[in-house]
């Protein structure tokens, strides 16, 4: 028998979607020249459209905001012109289509910021890892803390990216404050030890994430907008004294605007291999009123348990739409699901990326 919960409709907000699987944004940097979306970008989100929604890979809200090779943009207007061919393409399929705002803060490096300035952070701390860039990996650099007074500039890079979305046709804007990225910066006490209004206690470390949600909450109505988070994550040197605390104080806050969802990262491989213990779902489904988007290498089976248990409201689902466009069809037929080839995840042309076949009718 196949899944009925996630197989059937739900509404966030005033959007009504046909199916409760959430494609999750996959980077795959395949944007062209200036960062600009294409065809071969709008024919691979338009063989997902059956996806209840997808949401687009992370887009740097500004030029300081980019972190990797080839990933796309939302500032620029070769930028909206070519996410409208994308949005038009999901919407002529049938779909829904949210797009995710980016920021990297310190995971990038000067080759790719503006004048090869340092990429800026809550903190001068210096990740471990390395950056990926035009010439291969680079060793992190130790980012520049960002001045009080930058932060209000930062958060209209926010409100403007939001502008820009809708002005592309997207359905509606997640706010990317997870893996180890700016906001995710601020919120976590690993990675932000400042002293002023915006580090230290946990109050403060929300200030700024709360400050961006709620200025793209007046672009575009609360119920367009969703957060991400990873409470636990590990990605990109990331950890907190107390993730439990910190994150339910922040999705505490969230409760007071009607947001479309909270998309959850439960855990992911590298949380795994580095043996943290993921806060369980239920913890942020007593907290949390609104609709919740759960994240962490789920298969269908796991997806319909949860969803059936009332844990989340909807699944993101992210490898297995990279080779699986029609994946709501084969779950639905319960067919088997193709595996993907990880050498054509990042970067790269139509291999690997829109070859995937769908099921023969």
């Amino acid at each position: 028998m196949a899944p009925t919960k996630l197989l059937s409709p739900i509404s966030l907000g005033s959007l009504t979607l046909s199916n409760r699987i959430a494609m999750a944004p996959l980077t795959r940097n395949r944007a062209s020249t200036g960062n600009v979306p294409t065809e071969l970008n709008a024919t691979y989100y338009q063989q997902r459209a059956s996806a209840g929604l997808i949401i687009s890979e992370a887009s740097q809200i500004s030029p300081q905001g980019i972190g990797y090779p080839s990933t796309p943009g939302i500032h620029s207007e070769n930028q909206i012109a070519g996410w409208k061919l994308v949005t038009e393409a999901v919407h002529k399929a049938g779909g829904h289509i949210f797009l995710q705002l980016w920021h990297v803060g310190r995971i990038s490096h000067p080759s790719l910021q503006p004048n090869g300035e340092l990429p800026v952070a809550p903190s001068a701390i210096k990740p471990e890892g390395n950056a990926f860039t035009y010439t291969g990996l680079q060793p992190f650099v130790t980012p520049r803390e960002l001045r009080a007074d930058e932060l209000p500039g930062i958060i209209a890079d926010y409100v403007k990216a939001t502008e820009n979305a809708k002005s592309a046709g997207f359905d509606g804007v997640e706010v990317h404050a997870a893996n180890g990225y700016l906001l995710d910066q601020f919120l976590r006490s690993g990675s932000n030890k400042r002293t002023d209004n915006y580090g230290g206690s946990i109050d403060n470390r929300i200030r700024f994430p709360l400050a961006v949600v709620e200025a793209v909450s007046k672009v575009w109505a609360p119920d367009r907008v969703g957060v991400r988070i990873s409470p636990t994550g590990v990605f990109n040197d990331m950890s907190d004294s107390d993730p439990r605390a910190t994150f339910s104080a922040f999705v505490r806050e969230l409760n007071k605007l009607p947001l479309a969802y909270l998309h959850l990262i439960e855990t992911m491989p590298y949380d795994e291999a580095a043996k943290v213990t993921p806060i369980p779902t239920s913890i942020f489904r007593e907290i949390y009123k609104g609709k919740i988007i759960a994240n962490g290498g789920y298969n269908p089976e796991r997806a319909e348990a949860v969803l059936s248990e009332g844990l989340a409201d909807m699944i993101a689902f992210g490898r297995l739409f990279i080779s699986n466009p029609d994946l709501p069809n084969r779950i639905k037929l319960k067919a088997a699901l193709a595996e993907a080839d990880q050498r054509s995840f990042y970067g790269g042309d139509a291999k690997g990326y829109i070859d995937y076949p769908a099921l023969q009718p």
